[in-house]
């Protein structure tokens, strides 16, 4: 591939974004390290603010706005099924936006990506309820809801992987933890907000306008994040890093077929992780609402906790990763994850004292997994193919391990009782057990 020089202030690949990140860069001269890092992670922070706020918003808002004449249960589980539909669409996203990514350039594709992943957030904010517009709502919603997974595969933009491999090699688990500590902290801005509108609203109010709010400060925090990521991307030292380290979208045929069986053991590697990820903060706020009496609000409350447990948890991450070896850290994190899925189920249904122990430790649990997830994805790949592989990677891996978790969890527990929750996420840490064993390329690179 021939690298194309683009000025400071015009080619092919520019918007008037992209030239004004590039002018502040300019003015700066350089950008340090710590901006970078906050780069990513307030670009992971704004793709996890929009899919925290429909997770919540698919147990307390939609069962009632679009699905009023099924049962709660039943609209739960619907609202879920839709859910987990932008991780179907999510690949396809990719695809999509691999292929701007070669023809006009990494800012140009993330300018669209961002701007329909917030303007498909924004505008569930508009979402006309069953009362007004009948099944047109829930397909509307769905509509919307690919929108997200569609633009979420063009947010991609290879810099948590850039981060890893330029980090010092006894660096490199507290560089990977960085981009995730985007996700706790989209969870508590998204159930503070949730949990303000609950407590100073009516039911009737909130149901009525009170839902919308967060979903329109989506967009506002997608435009920022936005600005904050083309700022690095779109530099000159970062063009150069992207094109020394192979960072630039290969075919994504070509790439399935060389790479295909690094690709399917990447995905369940953190298969554990990814199952935990919507275990401790969609499936529990769901079980709450529909088989207890308990205030939303209070367990909103005690999910923004465990997300500072988490933000902690994922901090730790790092640097026991760079003692053990990122490859050790998942195999005992899932040890810890099958443990843990034992005790959840009787924690989750023990009362006050007995919730908030289930969400400390499964968030310490996440964080010490999650925070890693993705650190041991692009070692596995050759230099040609790495950007676009990762990029598979994680789709295919948040698809099986996350995208069908709530729906699968609340519907095994409605049927089985709330012990079956445990042993679906059980399920999960004996497949991240098999992956990393069987994946001997990982145990070899990832020391």
């Amino acid at each position: 591939m021939t690298a194309v020089t683009i000025t400071p202030n015009e080619g092919p690949s520019s918007t008037s974004m992209e030239r004004d990140a590039r002018a502040v860069t300019a003015r700066e001269k350089r950008i340090a390290p710590g901006e970078i890092a906050i780069g990513v992670i307030i670009g992971r922070t704004s793709e996890f603010f929009d899919f925290f706020v429909y997770a919540i918003a698919s147990v307390i808002v939609f069962p009632a706005h679009v699905f009023p004449t099924l049962t709660p249960l039943a609209g739960t589980l619907w609202s879920f099924a839709i859910f987990a539909l932008a991780f179907v669409a999510r690949p396809i996203g990719s695809v999509i936006f691999m292929a701007v990514d070669r023809q006009f350039g990494r800012g140009v594709k993330l300018t669209i990506a961002l701007f329909l992943l917030g303007g498909s957030t924004a505008a569930i904010a508009f979402l006309p309820g069953y009362d007004t517009i009948g099944h047109w709502s829930a397909a509307l919603l769905v509509l919307f809801r690919c929108g997200q997974g569609v633009a979420l595969g063009g947010t991609w933009d290879g810099l948590s992987s850039l981060l890893s491999l330029n980090a010092p090699r006894r660096r490199r688990g507290w560089y990977a933890m960085m981009p995730q500590l985007g996700a706790p902290i989209a969870l508590l801005v998204a159930s503070g907000l949730f949990a303000y509108f609950l407590s100073i609203l009516s039911r009737a109010d909130f149901l009525d306008w009170g839902w919308r709010y967060p979903f329109f400060v989506a967009f506002a925090i997608n435009v920022v994040a936005l600005f904050a990521r083309l700022r690095i991307v779109v530099t000159h030292e970062f063009e150069r890093l992207f094109e020394s380290r192979e960072l630039q979208p290969s075919p994504v045929l070509p790439t399935i077929r060389s790479e295909g069986r690094n690709i399917v053991i990447g995905a369940f590697a953190p298969l554990a992780s990814f199952a935990l990820f919507h275990m401790v903060t969609v499936f529990p706020l769901s079980w709450i609402a529909l088989y207890t009496n308990q205030p939303l609000e209070r367990f909103l409350g005690i999910e923004m906790v465990g997300a500072c447990v988490g933000i902690l948890a994922i901090i730790v991450s790092g640097f026991v990763a760079d003692q053990v070896g990122r490859r050790a850290l998942l195999g005992y994190s899932a040890a810890g994850i099958a443990l843990f899925s034992l005790a959840a189920p009787l924690l989750l249904n023990g009362g006050d004292l007995s919730e908030v122990a289930f969400m400390v430790l499964g968030f310490i649990l996440l964080g010490m997994s999650f925070g890693q997830s993705s650190g041991v994805v692009a070692s596995n790949f050759s230099t040609a193919t790495r950007y676009t592989g990762s990029a598979l990677t994680s789709d295919l891996a948040w698809l099986v391990g996350a995208g069908f978790a709530p729906l699968v969890a609340l519907a095994l527990s409605a049927t089985f009782g709330v012990m079956a929750s445990g042993v679906y996420l059980l399920s999960g840490a004996v497949v991240t057990g098999l992956a990393l064993f069987i994946n001997k390329e990982l145990a070899g690179r990832d020391r």
